[in-house]
């Protein structure tokens, strides 16, 4: 079952299944893509600031949106985001950790402008294995809004729409005509 626009309401929370948080895996994100040494190298992060190996904030970032996907996205009518608001990576990610979502609804807005979708803002959490918060976002959701029920056949039907004339002056005659004689 597809899960729309009007699906979603302030207050609602989903939460995603666990997910495992592996040394090789964020070694490998981080040397495609944020070769600090404190994620690419183990000694180097021992001497850091961290004391050891941890998972770049954008390397969360990225098992948040496939936890999320996990949870419930994949079974909405999603358009897609207009972008976040805030990310913050509140504590620490290291190798062994489990991580899941809490996603929350804020506020569903309908869009002027295209009445076929709405935006869902939420605040998500990223919770590691002891319930702490490690990473937050603040973001926006575009989402399809259901469509209207089809007709089936021998259904109901809606009664036929009376036309209506071009100017008043037809108008007024058509209503005349219609009671019939004075």
């Amino acid at each position: 079952m597809t899960i729309y626009f009007e699906d979603f309401a302030p207050g609602q929370v989903r939460e995603s299944p666990a997910r495992r948080v592996t040394k090789a895996e964020i070694l490998a994100f981080a040397q495609a893509y944020d070769p600090q040494p404190f994620h690419t190298d183990e000694e180097a992060a021992r001497r850091s600031i961290f004391g050891g190996l941890l998972a770049s904030g954008w390397h969360t970032t990225a098992i948040f949106m496939r936890l999320l996907w996990e949870a419930f996205l994949k079974d909405t009518a999603s358009l897609g985001s207009p972008g976040v608001d805030e990310v913050r990576w509140l504590r620490p990610v290291r190798p062994g950790d489990t991580l899941r979502v809490r996603f929350t609804v804020v506020e569903t807005i309908p869009s002027r402008s295209k009445p076929d979708r709405g935006v869902v803002k939420s605040v998500s959490e990223v919770l590691n294995q002891h319930g702490e918060v490690v990473m937050t976002v603040r973001g926006l959701g575009m989402f399809g809004r259901r469509p209207p029920p089809r007709r089936t056949e021998g259904g109901p039907r809606e009664p036929p729409r009376r036309r209506r004339s071009a100017t008043p002056g037809a108008r007024a005659a058509s209503r005349r005509s219609s009671r019939g004689p004075p």
